[in-house]
């Protein structure tokens, strides 16, 4: 007998992979955990019932919100990660001496649990001395801080269930305050191809450009995600990703990346027509 996992990415678009085995099933009190292995993607995990990553493309996601703002102010020191249980974002933040201190808050540790079980490569670089777990809500926990961090990474899931309070308007306003005054944060923002994706993707936009001077998209092809087309929100109180960056200088840290590069970061701003139309009506 075959066993396939199949997510609907529309009423009328569904994504199916074969499945060798279901490593775990676990319902957390915020959500339903689940690793699977495949042929094709290696492992990978779903959280009620939505792709989070997989073994095989997980890197183009993580290195494209990790290493734009990186190569955009290579002087951070403070990052804030929300959600990114997973590990694979702090993993890329870790590969840079330079960063002092790297807080991850997320507000279900039993996939923190699942992840350094049995995703080990992403949840590798958990261990780091300069990475602090914090186990809460983020939007409670980014209330508290003023001028703290000098780049926050919202690696959230979907505007839905555990993480819906981080599309908001009040969510952004503190993250802008929780910033120094040359801050960047970078989202998760969507994909603009299926309409109620395209949807919450504009209302974080929206949202975004209240509080932040410089607010840019850009984006990556993630196989896995609906439609392979996925965004992310770039916004800074000093920064522009497509005017600042000094690629040299990132080049010259010689990090061995299988994705992201400085000449597609000026290549990743440059959107489709239908992208550019939907972000200037909103």
């Amino acid at each position: 007998m075959e066993l396939w996992y199949t997510e609907e990415h529309t009423p009328s678009v569904r994504f199916s992979i074969k499945v060798k085995e279901q490593i775990l099933s676990a319902q957390s009190p915020f959500q339903r955990i689940d690793v699977f292995d495949s042929e094709e993607f290696g492992r990978f995990l779903t959280l009620d019932g939505l792709m989070m990553l997989t073994e095989k493309d997980e890197f183009i996601y993580h290195e494209m919100i990790t290493h734009v703002p990186m190569a955009t102010n290579p002087g951070v020191k403070n990052v804030l990660v929300i959600g990114g249980g997973d590990g694979g974002t702090v993993r890329e933040l870790t590969r840079y001496g330079s960063i002092k201190r790297i807080d991850m808050v997320d507000i279900d540790e039993m996939v923190v649990d699942v992840c350094r079980k049995h995703l080990p490569f992403t949840s590798g670089g958990l261990g780091d001395p300069r990475v602090s777990l914090y186990f809460e809500d983020g939007l409670r926990y980014v209330r508290r801080f003023e001028g703290e961090y000098d780049l926050i990474i919202v690696d959230s899931t979907d505007p839905f269930g555990p993480g819906e309070g981080l599309f908001t308007r009040e969510f952004y306003g503190n993250c802008h305050k929780a910033l120094t005054d040359d801050g960047i944060l970078v989202n998760q923002h969507e994909n603009p191809y299926y309409e109620s994706y395209a949807g919450a993707m504009l209302r974080a936009h929206e949202r975004i450009e209240e509080f932040f001077p410089v607010c840019r998209v850009y984006q990556a092809h993630i196989p896995t995600y609906p439609s392979g087309h996925w965004l992310f929100g770039f916004a800074s109180k000093k920064y522009d990703p497509i005017d600042d960056p000094d690629g040299a200088a990132w080049d010259a840290l010689g990090l061995d990346t299988r994705y992201y590069n400085t000449d597609l970061h000026d290549g990743a701003f440059k959107l489709p027509n239908y992208v550019k139309r939907a972000l200037a009506g909103a």
